[in-house]
Formats: C-alpha cells, structure tokens, sequence
C-alpha cells in the first residue's frame, strides 16, 4: 500500500515513516517537499495516488498558536482541509493526528474518544476544526488524538530539561497540568497496527498512565543520573505564557484496546528514550 506520511520530518513522521517502511510502499513529505498552506497542496498531493495519508503536518507551537491564530487556522484548519481534498480526490483513507488539547481540561477523568471537545486556547481550537474538517470530506478517516509526543530527531521536553539542568541551579515546573509523555517510536508501531485492523473512527493513542509536568521532569532528571537535581513544583497560574493550556487532558485509549492495541506505560517509555546513546 502505498501511504503518504505528511510533515516527515518532525519526530513523529520520522517515527512513522521508518515503522511503515517496514510493510508499505511510504513517500515522506517534509516542510519542504509539501507545505500543506501552499495553493497547490490537494494538487500536488492527489497526483501522488495514495492509498493512505496519514496526516502530522500542523503548527504544533501552541504559544505561537495564541499570538497569532490567524497563522494556526491556516496550518491546522486549512492545512488539513486541503490534505482532506486529496485524500477524497484520490479515495484514499486519512489518518489526522490531533491532540489531547481538544478538551477543557476540567473532568477528573480521563478523556474519552467520545467525551465532548471544548478546546480552551487557539491550538486545541485549531486542531478540532482540523478534526470536523477531516470527518466531513474523507470517507475511510481516523482521527488519532495524542498527547506530550517526544521521541529522537527533534527539540522536545525531556531534552529541554536536561539543557536546562545544566545551565541552571534550580527550575521550576508545573504540578497541575495533568497529561501523558507519549513516545514517537510506540505511537507510530500503534498507528500503523490501527491502519492494518482498518476500522476508521476517532481513537486515543498515549503510553499509559499520566503525569504532572513536575513529575514529568522529575523522572527525566532521575532517569538521566541526576536524582539531586533540586526542582520546584509550582501552579500553572504562576507560569507565565502565551497560551492558557488545559489543565487535566489524560486520554482514555478504549477504543485502540478493544482492538488490541497498547502502548507501555509511560516511564518505562521514557528510559528506553534516555537510553538512547547512553554507554552500557
């Protein structure tokens, strides 16, 4: 099958596209081969025929997001609206990555796929709007929501900290916005498994488990050798940002399991990344 794998080269496309390698025909479409804002994008990308495209080209700056919507509609809404074109033109099923930022982060409980979205900021706006728009226009379309996605290949929180940590005495992060670290390399194996049971629908994909964003650094430092590293818990209202984030956006995966499909819990995750590179 030949499947399309949109925005390639951040961490999860390059996840995906060595996963899918490994039983489909895959074209990778970076920034650069395909900016899904440019006029010609449901053209360029029809004339390539594919069975499948799965969707993670966004705008994923959720501060940046906040300061300009505009700019985020256009990547996110449009972006996804003119992928959801070619995916029709072409026949083809669609796979949209969206986010766990969805939701208003106001339920105790974890999310459900069939929980009702409320997204509080620009980004989560955004990305339901891509979610409606794929829906509408693609016959065969699966909507994966995930959240906190890290993995190799990119800038992401757990090397942030670690940057951080050794350029300052002391940080500080925030105890109260509740979600799930979800590494690149189980979302893509669980995305391409989902493609092969071939049933569309709207489905959660996280590691199991959640976390603090404190108890997400927390472990990145101990995990990394730095157990002593002195970290400050603090409320998400003492953090200064662009973006008002949604406060507690852990997904419930359901719908992936009753098929059969889970990712290992979170921290066991999160060590086979830090030991990437590491000496034995």
């Amino acid at each position: 099958m030949l499947v399309v794998v949109t925005g390639a080269g951040g961490q999860l496309g390059q996840a995906l596209v060595e996963e899918l390698r490994c039983s489909h025909q895959v074209v990778a479409l970076d920034h650069r081969a395909l900016d899904i804002t440019w006029p010609d994008a449901e053209e360029r990308l029809a004339a390539l025929q594919p069975a499948c495209v799965v969707h993670t080209a966004a705008w994923t700056d959720v501060d940046g997001c906040a300061r300009d919507p505009q700019r985020a509609f256009q990547a996110n809404v449009m972006g996804t609206r003119a992928v959801a074109l070619a995916c029709r033109r072409a026949d083809a099923r669609m796979m949209y990555i969206s986010t766990n930022e969805v939701f208003d982060g106001i339920q105790k409980e974890p999310y459900r796929e069939d929980s009702i979205p409320g997204p509080v900021n620009a980004y989560g706006a955004s990305k339901l709007a891509g979610e409606r728009a794929t829906r509408e226009l693609v016959r065969r379309a699966f909507i994966v929501r995930t959240s906190w996605v890290y993995g190799p290949g990119g800038r992401n929180f757990p090397a942030k900290v670690l940057e951080l940590s050794h350029s300052r005495p002391e940080l500080s992060m925030v105890a109260d916005e509740i979600a799930t670290p979800t590494y690149t390399p189980d979302l893509a194996a669980a995305i391409v498994r989902l493609l092969a049971v071939d049933r569309p629908g709207i489905y959660h994909l996280t590691n199991q488990g959640s976390c603090s964003r404190y108890d997400y650094a927390r472990a990145v430092l101990d995990l990394a050798g730095f157990p002593a590293y002195p970290l400050k818990p603090i409320p998400a209202a003492d953090f200064q940002r662009a973006s008002r984030p949604p406060l507690r956006t852990a997904l419930d995966n359901r719908n992936a399991a009753s098929l059969g499909i889970s990712l290992r819990p979170w921290r066991e995750a999160l060590a086979a990344f830090l030991s990437i590179g590491r000496p034995p």
